[in-house]
């Protein structure tokens, strides 16, 4: 398998022109990954444009391509995002990143009641960085054509208004309905996962006030960091994409 790169100042591309990267990325592909003349490369801007092609220079501050295909891959719609709770032992940043490779659109960092890791202060920047760094990784890994976003820091009274436009799915193992009976539309899916703790009483309220479904995965109870990640796969599953 060819390695994947990310230059996201790459804009246009076509046959035979040659195409570079830059800085850490480049640093790290000549001196970690020691690619070398020759090899086949693939490198996307992470906003739908891939180009393949081989090395035809390459130096610690960069590579150069000559490009032998150009795909542009649509983004998806309607798109997933998950609202993710913080959690300890880095389990909001594991189900972030498998979520990635599995092909969501956008994570959305929830500071839900029941969350013992906290974001305050200086903190909220340094968890955002450490969050689009995860998705950027795990992009790379999965070879996607686009890096999901990472939104700001979110409260449930936030999070809530989202259920106006999105189809808003709340996961919640008493949940009378299932994922699996759900019929997909097309509205943009924003699937809520709670903490370990799971989601507070008042929380499960104001949500499903504002409109959003509380639906179950099965009969056992997911961690945090799995329960995400699995419930993408089954809307993978329902909205054509597998």
């Amino acid at each position: 398998m060819a390695h994947f790169y990310l230059n996201e100042e790459l804009t246009e591309a076509s046959v035979g022109a040659r195409v570079s990267v830059t800085g850490p990325e480049a640093r790290h592909a000549v001196t970690v990954s020691r690619i070398a003349i020759g090899e086949s490369i693939v490198v996307g801007n992470g906003a739908g444009l891939v180009v393949s092609g081989s090395v035809v220079s390459a130096e610690p501050g960069e590579f150069v391509v000559e490009v032998v295909t150009v795909e542009r891959t649509p983004a998806n719609s309607p798109a997933v995002w998950l609202a993710q709770a913080l959690a300890k032992g880095d389990r909001d940043e594991y189900a972030v990143q498998q979520a990635t490779e599995l092909g969501v659109d956008g994570v959305i960092p929830w500071a839900a009641q029941r969350s013992i890791v906290k974001w305050e202060g200086a903190k909220v920047r340094k968890g955002h960085d450490r969050w689009s760094a995860i998705v950027r990784e795990a992009s790379k890994q999965s070879m996607r054509a686009w890096i999901p976003e990472v939104a700001a820091l979110s409260s449930t009274s936030v999070l809530a208004t989202l259920a106006n436009d999105a189809r808003m799915l709340v996961l919640e193992p008493s949940a009378e309905t299932a994922i699996t009976a759900l019929e997909p539309d097309d509205r943009d899916v924003v699937l809520v996962v709670g903490p370990e703790g799971g989601i507070a009483p008042s929380e499960l309220s104001r949500l499903e006030g504002a409109g959003a479904t509380l639906v179950r995965l099965g009969d056992t109870i997911l961690r945090t960091s799995t329960a995400g990640p699995a419930a993408i796969a089954v809307l993978n599953a329902q909205l054509g994409r597998w």
